[in-house]
């Protein structure tokens, strides 16, 4: 394996929810590795910005306005990256909220909500451009879950995110074998905790964070840029053999 493998110079990248966090990190990892990056996200103002950043940087990118629940918006946007920048190489969905209620007071609006953008988000990109990927007889799809697909973390309660996550799981491997013969590849990677907006809440309520490190081997947050560096290497070469796999990252904790 050489530093080539690695590398995604030439390639178009897409990055779903990639104006904050854990998105950010990966369109920003995957434009150091030489890929053009499509910021693709409903907040305008700050994927501008990361776009705009990226440049400044260095590196190749472009935003483009995306709302994963809308499967029209979704095939405009596959064509307006197509006929803007060619063929998308990788595609990591990424963009997620999380609701945290009881499931005896969960709204059906929070449900819905969650599950729209977490699970069926996922399905419609990966459809939507997975058809193009298909065509064109190569690519490689990362979704992002979580170590919620796998096991009920505690002490929050969010039953919409674990099922959507648990969906993500199997839906990545359904496609992995699916289009297995058609040159495109299919992962997820499963971040444990990971210092980012999302779990904002949890880090300011003393008792959430102190369950979440106590069952955390490593004591500590995941950053960003860690689980950014595991998508490069599922979207990149160096994984051109590996398709239906998960890959967790959660120092340790689903190893309790």
């Amino acid at each position: 394996m050489s530093d080539a493998d690695f590398r995604l110079d030439g390639k178009l990248a897409v990055v779903t929810g990639a104006a904050r966090g854990i998105g950010r990190a990966i369109a920003e990892r995957l434009a150091k590795a030489g890929a053009k990056v499509v910021i693709a996200d409903r907040d305008m103002v700050e994927g501008d910005l990361v776009a705009a950043a990226i440049v400044a940087a260095g590196g190749s990118a472009a935003f483009v306005s995306l709302d994963v629940t809308d499967a029209v918006g979704v095939a405009a946007a596959v064509e307006t990256i197509h006929a803007a920048h060619g063929p998308v190489d990788v595609l990591v969905n990424n963009a997620g909220i999380v609701r945290n209620a009881p499931a005896t007071e969960m709204s059906l609006d929070d449900w819905k909500s969650v599950i729209d953008i977490d699970l069926g988000g996922v399905f419609l990109c990966a459809q939507a451009f997975g058809r193009r990927m298909v065509e064109a007889g190569r690519g490689s799809i990362v979704n992002i879950s979580s170590i919620c697909g796998e096991v009920t973390v505690t002490p929050q309660p969010q039953v919409s995110y674990n099922a959507a996550k648990a969906g993500v799981n199997l839906l990545t491997k359904s496609l992995a074998v699916e289009w297995a013969k058609r040159g495109v590849r299919v992962n997820a990677v499963a971040p444990g905790y990971v210092g980012t907006e999302l779990t904002l809440r949890g880090r300011s309520n003393s008792e959430w964070f102190e369950t979440w490190m106590r069952w955390t081997p490593m004591g500590r947050l995941g950053e960003p840029r860690e689980v950014a560096n595991a998508v490069l290497f599922l979207a990149a070469d160096a994984s051109s053999y590996i398709t239906g796999t998960v890959l967790t990252i959660d120092g340790g904790y689903t190893a309790m």
